[in-house]
């Protein structure tokens, strides 16, 4: 008896997604180092395009996020692509501006959301849209797909019950939280020098699962109080950094620096040597040239960069 064996060949499409960024020129470095981490690739453009989807409310530098659906060399042929699409009611077309060319006009820019509107199938609704799309046009061509603002999540956390003037401002301290943490997911974080908690909030709204610790006792009800005033919880305990325990997949530390805190050279040395006993990884935010430290606590230095604010020039090292 003879068997015919036949062979299915699946075909799975990738999706996708182009990202706008925008950024400060003192966080250019920093938003770099964002990249790299979120999506493996840096790109000088204020455009990237990558398989790998990220909410775009996560980054203090994505301005948007359209999910490709189609592309034309010119405007014509993307608005036959479009006109092909299946019917979907309630949608609302966005244009969305190009970071790296001059800003369309108002009036231009409604010409073309209007003239994409006209070629999809289906009820638009400009009120209370169940759908979003976006159209754009990049260097060499037309981009349509679906479309998704970024909140701006943090700037509501500026508004926190307790600040220090030398914390990490809430964007450098998201960015950071992104380096550390590019997948959110399955990870155990721990902030273990945490000062008034702006780490720790950024990455609870995150849903990441973080805990965090201070030697100074007086600043931990401020802590907490800052946690639950954005509807957190928080795990934030009295500690010393040379006395944590357990095993974390990476820690942020913002290490205390002589204009604040007096700390001797070993007593940083301590603090790194203790941070490789219980971390995998470390991103460490510093003031000072700590990388012979780092080296003799058993790191390797993969990524940095700088921001700068003021006088204040922080360098930021991902070290595993």
């Amino acid at each position: 008896m003879q068997f015919e064996h036949h062979t299915e060949l699946i075909i799975i499409e990738t999706k996708n997604y182009l990202y706008t960024y925008s950024w400060e020129p003192n966080e250019e470095s920093l938003c770099a180092l964002e990249k790299r981490m979120l999506f493996g690739k840096d790109s000088e453009s204020g455009i990237l395009v990558s398989s790998l989807k990220v909410d775009p409310s996560r980054s203090p530098f994505i301005r948007e996020r359209m999910e490709i659906i189609c592309e034309g060399a010119e405007f014509e042929e993307l608005l036959n692509k479009i006109h092909q699409l299946d019917a979907v009611d309630g949608f609302k077309v966005v244009f969305v501006q190009n970071p790296d060319a001059d800003r369309v006009g108002f009036k231009k820019l409604r010409r073309i959301e209007k003239e994409v509107g006209l070629h999809l199938k289906g009820e638009a609704e400009l009120v209370d849209p169940s759908i979003w799309y976006g159209v754009i046009k990049t260097d060499d061509k037309w981009v349509f797909g679906t479309y998704a603002k970024n909140e701006a999540v943090w700037l509501h956390h500026v508004k926190k019950p307790h600040s220090y003037s030398t914390a990490l401002g809430t964007r450098v301290a998201r960015a950071v939280v992104n380096i550390a943490a590019p997948k959110t997911e399955g990870i155990k974080m721990i902030d273990p020098c945490c000062g008034i908690g702006t780490v720790l909030v950024e990455a609870l709204s995150m849903g990441i699962d973080i805990v965090g610790s201070d030697r100074n006792p007086l600043i931990l009800d401020g802590v907490r109080e800052n946690i639950a005033h954005f509807g957190f919880k928080g795990d934030v305990s009295l500690r010393d950094i040379n006395d944590v325990t357990g095993s974390y997949d990476v820690a942020v530390i913002d290490l205390p620096y002589n204009l604040c805190s007096v700390i001797t050279d070993e007593e940083q040395l301590d603090m790194l040597r203790s941070a490789r006993r219980f971390a995998e990884r470390v991103v460490i935010v510093t003031l000072e040239d700590v990388d012979s430290n780092v080296e003799k606590a058993g790191f390797n230095i993969v990524d940095r960069c700088e921001v700068s604010k003021g006088r204040f020039v922080r360098q930021i090292l991902v070290c595993a």
